[in-house]
């Protein structure tokens, strides 16, 4: 009788490349001595556990992912059941041309396992578990502002299309959405129509999001009180140009400043660095980057346009650069010298000094 001998890979790694769907996961599993298996499973670390126990027992098991849709609950998940894992940026997974021209999901998570085995994958910096909430709540903020902005729109694109003519006392834009006008549009605004449900509609739609907005402002500001940021957040708005919506911003999304090794890397991830084409001794710089956090460099820049009005320094540096460039170069030039303050500032863990040039 042949006795069965019962398969071990202790001390291997075995490295496993996941590509995430909704429903199913496929899998592409890749051992030390090359041998690559494939499978389709269901959504779960669990499922993945389990079959990764029968047949690659005692292993090592080293996963990575492309971050998407499902965010670090992959992530988690998977380290549940002892599954290392790394969450991938999509543009940072090397492919070649055929991989390219031939995306089925088998040759993605294949590209992702040997990608792996080959040291070649960065992962992403992954926020703890405590600050996912508060940052979606940061999030989301900036998106019903924005929703609240595109009805205002609506409403006064809705008043010019019906001829509405304002009156003296609201010429001016900066007089808008006071309790006064609305009151005037509520009450005295006649349509061309007989009826007025639309506008009735859209003003309903922006009492609502104005209530969720200030509802939001209120949990931010019970947040940034939280000691998990308390000092952090009083150090940061004491930078000029940083209020607490956009302190608070910084503080979710950044998590550990001391990732950052210098401050090109922090500017970097804001976006705040030109894309650069160097061959020989000919180098060439772009506009800013496309990688970055498409959350925080615009509020840095509205933070900059606030700052040149409130700290010397700044300001005389703006007034250099606007000699040799238009306005809006020098302010991102400014907002770079912010990035820097707000680098260093979180890093010492002291408040800021006014008119230093830093």
């Amino acid at each position: 009788m042949v006795q069965r001998k019962e398969l071990n890979f202790e001390g291997q790694n075995i490295y496993i490349g996941i590509d995430v769907h909704l429903k199913t996961w496929h899998v592409s599993i890749l051992t030390e001595s090359g041998c690559l298996k494939k499978h389709s499973q269901q959504s779960s670390a669990q499922a993945l556990f389990e079959h990764l126990k029968k047949h690659y027992p005692n292993g090592n098991y080293l996963s990575a992912y492309e971050a998407g849709f499902s965010g670090f609950s992959t992530y988690y998940s998977l380290l549940d059941f002892g599954i290392e894992c790394l969450p991938v940026h999509a543009a940072d997974i090397p492919t070649g041309q055929y991989e390219s021209v031939m995306k089925t999901d088998a040759i993605d998570s294949t590209k992702i396992a040997r990608a792996l085995k080959s040291g070649l994958l960065r992962g992403i910096y992954i926020p703890k578990k405590e600050v996912l909430d508060d940052r979606n709540v940061m999030r989301l903020r900036i998106t019903l502002k924005r929703q609240l902005s595109g009805y205002k729109s609506r409403v006064k694109h809705l008043l010019y299309n019906n001829g509405v003519i304002y009156p003296e006392c609201f010429q001016n834009s900066k007089s808008h959405w006071s309790k006064r006008y609305l009151k005037w549009v509520h009450e005295d605004v006649q349509l061309l129509s007989e009826s007025r449900n639309s506008l009735d509609l859209l003003l309903r739609q922006v009492e609502l999001f104005r209530k969720s907005l200030l509802e939001i402002t209120r949990l931010v500001r019970t947040l940034s009180r939280n000691g998990r940021y308390g000092e952090a957040y009083e150090n940061i708005v004491s930078i000029p140009g940083i209020g607490m919506i956009t302190g608070m911003c910084l503080l979710t999304e950044i998590g550990d400043i001391h990732r950052f090794r210098n401050e090109r890397q922090f500017a970097s991830y804001l976006g705040l660095v030109p894309t650069s084409h160097s061959s020989g001794e000919k180098t060439s710089h772009g506009e800013m980057t496309f990688r970055g956090n498409k959350r925080l460099g615009p509020l840095l820049v509205e933070s900059a346009l606030v700052a040149i009005r409130q700290d010397r320094a700044l300001a005389a540096a703006y007034g250099e650069y606007c000699k040799r460039m238009l306005p809006q170069e020098a302010i991102i030039r400014i907002t770079r010298k912010l990035s820097n303050r707000i680098l260093i500032i979180l890093k010492s863990g002291k408040k800021y000094e006014h008119d230093r040039c830093y």
